[in-house]
């Protein structure tokens, strides 16, 4: 099946901004990219991110989000307070772990295998407002391990896969939280 949406931004970070207690603030100066396009590299991540390469993050290198649940928990807040690579509109992702989807945005298709949820954590309240880790649990969005490499752009994309994918539950809060 084939299904188009958007790819709306993209986020690298070469270090973690949010680590230890939130009361104690995020890390100063946290270098934080948001380029028009990402270099993934198979079983590594995306080429300067902080989950590049690291062998306990391999089959979770990239971070998805659909804007529309993080609208749903934070309201407008920015979403790169989420801190997750690659916010989509118009993409359901809960069906995809477990399995392996194609992305398309121009410059040919990267494989990935869908992950365990990105499972929000305390920060979110710190940073996006009260409520909103709450908020987001079920819908924090999707880890990932990329299983070919490529480039991913801003924009229009398509995602191909074997399973049937409804955008308008984007925004849902799955009841089974955990992963398959």
């Amino acid at each position: 099946m084939e299904y188009r949406f958007e790819v709306v931004s993209l986020l690298v970070s070469p270090r973690h901004a949010y680590f230890g207690r939130p009361k104690d603030g995020p890390a100063d100066e946290v270098e934080t990219t948001a380029p028009d396009r990402v270099d993934i590299v198979a079983d590594k991540g995306i080429r300067g991110d902080r989950f590049f390469g690291i062998r306990a993050h391999t089959e979770a290198s990239i971070t998805f989000l659909a804007l529309e649940a993080w609208q749903a928990a934070a309201g407008d807040v920015d979403p790169v307070v989420a801190r997750r690579n690659v916010v989509v509109a118009g993409l359901e992702l809960d069906p995809l772990r477990g399995r392996e989807f194609e992305i398309d945005s121009g410059d040919g298709g990267i494989v990935f295998r869908g992950g365990r949820p990105a499972h929000p954590c305390s920060w979110m309240d710190s940073m996006a407002g009260e409520g909103v880790r709450k908020a987001l649990i079920g819908r924090g969005g999707l880890r990932a391990q990329p299983l070919s490499s490529g480039v991913l752009r801003v924009g229009q994309a398509v995602i191909r896969c074997d399973v049937e994918l409804d955008a308008s539950r984007a925004a849902d809060q799955v009841r089974r939280a955990q992963p398959l």
